[in-house]
């Protein structure tokens, strides 16, 4: 048994503390805020199983010129921060090239596909049943070509990676959503997906759970991480801290802590936002306005719109102008009702160029662990690369592993 600290509380960290301890390791969790209260709380409350291939920047000229142009609400772009950017991003495009992005698929869907069932348990051990929804994840089309091509797509998942979906087009799409009734060709149903009322509620339930099996949750500055002679010291609310073991699960400020220890690590900031609105009619599960890029999700304050990508600097003003386009866009869908008082939020999505997550041992660094890097998906995956890090700590490695090792990516 050794001692663990994790660094960062949202569902990536949680899911690698829960895991860890389930091994018979000690585990303290420090983070500068509460459990579930950053990216965890923020986000569309999706478990994924439909997103078995990382999300690649398109290459067709269309899609390019609509992004560029600011046509597009799916990315949203500045030009005083496009130097910062600019090296992420070229890195992110030139991984994004199809052969690339098929060979990194391979190691990505193996992680998606086993989500909902490492979610499972954790879900029935922390009494969160009422907080999860079974009824998969919709994709809007407001035109039929456009419906035919997700449709398409649909097939191509299925016959590769088993993923299950319908295609429900007038009286059953009136049906499977009474709340919709704006003008659309039909929707894109992944069945397989699952989705929460309050994500940041179940991040939560998750850390009470490891507390409850003898676990610590401390308040405290990851910054101050020192290696020592036999381990890493943190500060914490309560003290220093002391294990001989450290993992880094920062998301998005992970490069941050590790670029003093000679990691230097290329990141892309997307930020995303999300605003609340009194709908009077709730959706049944997330919908996506695939023409729009917003995700609309009924949630315990009220119907959330999340917004796609804002490729920004970390200390960047807030920018609403993807939250108002997607909620002029929603409420040609359905009654939207009005704001809710003191609900837009942003946060920061950590989102690696060659998409996948790192996760594993430090190159350099005995005791020093990564779990972080997981773009749109850590809501998704924290129980999952959780499991993947206590298998690697215990010296198991596959090809999924060799695929998020950091010493393999060269870090």
């Amino acid at each position: 048994m050794a001692e663990f600290i994790v660094l960062g509380a949202g569902m990536v960290g949680i899911g690698a503390a829960l895991a860890l301890q389930a091994r018979g390791h000690a585990v303290t969790v420090l983070d500068r805020s509460a459990p579930g209260t950053e990216t965890s709380h923020g986000n569309a409350g999706v478990i994924q199983a439909e997103a078995v291939e990382p999300y690649a920047i398109p290459r067709d000229l269309a899609t390019l010129f609509s992004y560029a142009t600011g046509q597009s609400n799916d990315v949203l772009w500045h030009l005083r921060d496009l130097p910062g950017v600019a090296p992420a991003l070229w890195r992110y495009f030139r991984h994004s090239a199809p052969a690339r992005h098929a060979v990194l698929s391979k190691g990505y869907a193996p992680l998606v596909l086993s989500a909902t069932a490492d979610h499972a348990p954790l879900i029935a051990a922390s009494d969160s049943e009422a907080l999860i929804r079974r009824t998969g994840l919709g994709e809007l089309y407001r035109t039929a070509r456009a419906l035919d091509a997700a449709a398409a797509n649909a097939e191509r998942m299925h016959d590769r990676y088993g993923l299950g979906s319908e295609v429900l087009t007038g009286s059953a799409l009136a049906e499977a959503e009474p709340a919709l009734n704006g003008p659309l060709a039909g929707m894109l149903l992944w069945t397989d997906s699952w989705s929460s009322s309050d994500p940041g509620a179940l991040t939560r339930a998750y850390a009470d759970l490891f507390v409850s099996r003898g676990g610590r949750v401390l308040t405290g500055d990851a910054t101050s991480l020192t290696k020592t002679g036999s381990g890493w010291r943190v500060e914490s609310s309560e003290g220093p801290v002391e294990a001989s073991d450290v993992v880094v699960a920062l998301g998005p400020w992970s490069p941050d802590l590790l670029a003093p220890l000679g990691y230097r690590i290329h990141m892309i900031w997307k930020r995303g936002y999300h605003g609340h609105f009194n709908a009077p009619t709730p959706l049944n599960r997330p919908c996506l306005d695939d023409a729009n890029g917003i995700v609309m999700s009924s949630m315990t304050r009220g119907l959330r719109i999340t917004t796609g990508a804002e490729l920004v600097g970390r200390n960047a003003p807030r920018t609403l102008r993807q939250l108002e386009r997607g909620q002029r866009a929603a409420r040609e869908l359905l009654n939207l009702g009005a704001p809710v008082p003191d609900s837009t939020w942003h946060g920061h999505r950590p989102c690696l160029p060659d998409m996948l997550p790192l996760v594993g041992a430090a190159p350099r660094h005995r005791g020093l662990w990564f779990d972080f890097g997981h773009g749109h998906q850590g809501f998704t995956l924290g129980p999952t690369t959780g499991r993947l890090l206590a298998d690697i700590v215990e010296g198991q490695t596959d090809a999924v592993t060799a695929a998020l090792s950091p010493a393999l990516r060269g870090v």
